[in-house]
């Protein structure tokens, strides 16, 4: 028996089990690595990513679609780990304004949110790349509109969705050649299968099996239950009224802000209320009848920007109107439309990710999570404010204690297999009693989570798109104190990419690379993009061969070593590479860092 409607607890119920799905087969998401190398966790991060969306969602008290959908976005916003984290994230954001206002949601609902989270994602990519999980989310949700307007119910416009991302990864390694090489699917757009998948089966469920079979199934599985989800969850339903939608960004002037307060009065004479942020700056949305009684409540506490009044009912009417069309829209342009280009002036680099440059758009809520940030002896913390300070992820304890004799604010601990999430960042950067902060992420995988906490904060932040720590060390020696973060940003980028540098580590299984084999157990050099060097099983040879590929005229190597390295052998190394070049200056130091025997740098 297919329903037509579900509500915010059916929501919740079919997004539990999208993230038991994924938690299920996260090995085989990370499994999926295109390089041989020992650090993939694509699945790991997306599976981080959703936890943190589920434990937000499950705390929302009388859940309605909307509500949970909005705690589901701003849970993967903080929570966001990795490129395909944040990139989830957006999708998330998307689908949670196409069920915006909506108390239950049905087939042409879904459909319209599905749409909305493929643009969002979209949006957020300066250059998309076919054959990643943006090809994904687009062929799900043009799968799910074809169904919708066939007239399809809820439970056969996601099964089409489901169908539309199974058969769109199957195909990714045709898109994009890299994937071809390495002979898997986009890792990204896997574990968004394996998400629309669980949600698939649990739906499917609620209006296929009796409640007894149901239950059975879920203990023999082990299954961690939902809650008392009924079965009649999923019912059509009539349209309400919703009333006005209020954001605004709320700074302290003399007194802190109480949040816990704030909360409690905007829940008294609101609904949907989130309130993320500390004591000096906090991220507002509500619904309620009066935005007038909002507003004055901010301004009776602080400063406030960023205000925002949307009539729901309007947007509620102009979505049943049109439903529709929209569930039928023409293939989104994926070309930023006017009017969303990133306007901050960080000069462009293009960051190889998905071989593209993604930059979150702007829209996300200020907050904070529980962080693995340091703050450095004698750098700013609450006390005295200074103009400019640095945040820094380092991965290893000996890269750590390198960014702290330069004299950085803080470091968030973290790096491949453990990328810090976007609420760590943000909190570190909200620790720190600085006017401007600039943030370097260290690692490729870093940056974009870098990126969208910048937009989730008050204060000034400008992200300095280091890819590694050799890269961060060269950015902080171009650091003048005298300029603001800006033009601290620019000079810092030019600097990190002067240098040359190479990452030494072991192949975990055969593959092609660039056209090249390279067999397991091999050691391997890749340069910051990922682009093999040298592979050989010699490993003085193959580094010694790395270093020939490398630009010359430098004149000091660098060498820091790192898991399955010791000080005896970086030193061997660094005796090597002496002799094989006479002249050059070589320094051997300990990074720890984790996966890579030996990060190197030439300048």
């Amino acid at each position: 028996m297919s329903r037509r409607a579900a509500d915010g607890r059916a929501l919740l119920g079919a997004f539990h089990a999208a993230v038991d799905n994924l938690a299920a087969h996260v090995d085989e998401v990370n499994a999926l690595n295109v390089f041989p190398v020992p650090d993939g966790d694509t699945g790991s991060n997306m599976l981080a990513t959703v936890r943190a969306a589920l434990a937000e969602a499950e705390a929302v008290a009388d859940p309605t679609a909307d509500r949970i959908a909005q705690a589901i976005s701003y849970g993967a916003l903080m929570g966001a780990r990795g490129n395909s984290g944040v990139i989830a994230s957006q999708i998330f954001r998307g689908m949670a304004e196409g069920l915006g206002g909506k108390q239950r949601f049905d087939g042409p609902d879904l459909a319209h949110s599905l749409n909305q989270g493929a643009a969002i994602a979209y949006r957020a990519v300066v250059k998309p790349v076919e054959g990643t999980i943006l090809t994904v989310i687009r062929e799900a949700s043009v799968a799910a509109s074809e169904k919708s307007e066939a007239g399809g119910d809820l439970v056969a416009v996601l099964a089409a969705a489901v169908s539309g991302a199974e058969a769109a990864v199957a195909k990714t390694p045709s898109l994009l050649p890299v994937l071809r090489d390495a002979g898997v699917v986009d890792a990204g757009g896997q574990g968004l299968f394996r998400l629309l998948e669980g949600a698939q089966e649990y739906l499917h469920e609620r209006v296929t099996r009796p409640v007894a079979a149901r239950a059975r199934r879920s203990a023999s599985a082990g299954a961690v239950p939902v809650g008392a989800i009924r079965t009649d969850l999923l019912t059509e339903a009539p349209e309400e009224a919703f009333g006005y939608e209020t954001m605004f960004l709320l700074r302290a002037r003399q007194r802190p802000l109480d949040v816990e307060a704030l909360r409690g009065e905007l829940e008294r004479i609101g609904e949907s209320v989130l309130v993320a942020g500390d004591a000096r700056a906090v991220k507002v949305h509500v619904h309620n009848d009066r935005p007038d009684e909002v507003i004055a409540l901010g301004l009776s506490l602080g400063s406030m920007t960023r205000i925002t009044v949307e009539n729901l009912d309007a947007q509620s009417n102009e979505v049943r109107e049109k439903k529709a069309a929209e569930a039928v829209a023409a293939p989104i342009d994926h070309r930023m439309p006017a009017g969303r280009h990133e306007t901050r002036p960080l000069p462009h680099v293009d960051l190889e990710t998905y071989g593209a440059e993604v930059r979150p758009a702007a829209g996300g809520s200020n907050g904070s999570s529980g962080s693995h940030a340091d703050v450095a002896a004698g750098d700013p913390r609450l006390g005295e404010t200074v103009p400019l300070a640095v945040v820094a992820v380092a991965a290893g304890e000996g890269l750590a204690r390198i960014f702290d004799s330069y004299g950085v604010a803080a470091i968030v601990r973290g790096g491949q297999s453990a990328n810090p999430s976007t609420g760590e960042l943000l909190d570190a950067v909200q620790r720190i009693a600085a006017e401007e902060v600039l943030l370097l992420p260290n690692n490729p995988n870093v940056v974009l989570a870098a990126r969208q906490a910048s937009e989730m904060t008050s204060r000034r932040v400008r992200v300095v798109p280091t890819r590694n720590a050799a890269e961060g060390f060269a950015a902080l020696l171009a650091l003048d104190p005298e300029r603001d973060a800006t033009a601290n940003a620019e000079l810092m980028t030019l600097a990190g990419r002067a240098i040359q540098t190479l990452q030494v580590t072991e192949a975990v299984r055969d593959a092609v690379v660039g056209g090249r084999k390279v067999r397991k157990g091999q050691t391997i050099v890749l340069d910051p993009d990922d682009g093999l060097l040298a592979a050989g099983n010699d490993r003085s040879k193959v580094v010694l061969a790395a270093l020939d590929a490398l630009e010359p005229g430098f004149e000091l190597i660098t060498l820091y070593w790192g898991d399955g390295g010791d000080a005896a052998d970086a030193e061997a190394m660094g005796r090597r590479i002496e002799d094989w070049r006479p002249g050059v200056e070589v320094e051997v130091l300990h990074g720890g860092q984790p996966h890579y025997r030996y990060l190197i740098s030439a300048e």
